[in-house]
């Protein structure tokens, strides 16, 4: 069986990692595509280079609207939440 590659991680999963690192509780899962999930629900996820969160809808709008952005969207599908 072939060794496994060790691969460097990029500075936007350093990032990730250190800001999960702030809340112990906090456990990141993934490797190609590192997140975070509580009671088995993903809330954060590192998509090429991309940060995607869960939030709950009247949130949601809010942070939209004040950080000018739009709905996660991997593979031609939007994450609605």
């Amino acid at each position: 069986m072939p060794a496994s590659k060790k691969v460097t991680p990029t500075t936007q999963e350093l990032l990730y990692d250190k800001l999960i690192a702030t809340i112990p509780e906090i456990e990141r899962k993934g490797d190609a595509n590192p997140y975070t999930s509580l009671n088995g629900n993903m809330f954060t996820l590192l998509h090429q280079s991309r940060l995607a969160m869960r939030l709950p809808e009247d949130e949601r709008e809010k942070f939209l609207k004040k950080y000018k952005t739009s709905l996660f969207e991997a593979y031609g599908t939007v994450m609605k939440e």
